[in-house]
């Protein structure tokens, strides 16, 4: 859970002893274990976005070689749109971020 405010904080150390007693252990690893990302500790997230837009990519190239098989005289421009976008969102989240290690 990310904590936006120090009022969250007071808030959810109110409510849960366990947490209050790691904060009293120690208070700078129990903080930084609340307010970090989900997207940072949590591998799936990232699992589920990158299979869903590989799908999205391969039903596109399916789609217009499905198309080009058949004959139709034009790809819909929306089947063009959408492979594009998953690519270029694919790229955006597997490309390492500038100062990364």
């Amino acid at each position: 859970m990310k904590v936006d405010s120090v009022r969250e904080l007071v808030t959810m150390i109110k409510k849960d002893k366990s947490l209050e007693e790691e904060i009293r252990k120690d208070p700078a690893k129990a903080i930084a274990k609340i307010t970090e990302s989900p997207l940072k500790t949590d591998k799936w997230i990232y699992r589920i976005v990158v299979s869903a837009l590989g799908l999205a990519v391969l039903l596109a190239v399916s789609g217009g070689i499905y198309l080009a098989a058949n004959k139709v005289t034009a790809t819909p421009e929306i089947l063009i749109a959408i492979g594009s976008a998953a690519v270029g969102a694919l790229a955006g989240l597997l490309a390492p971020t500038p100062g990364s290690k």
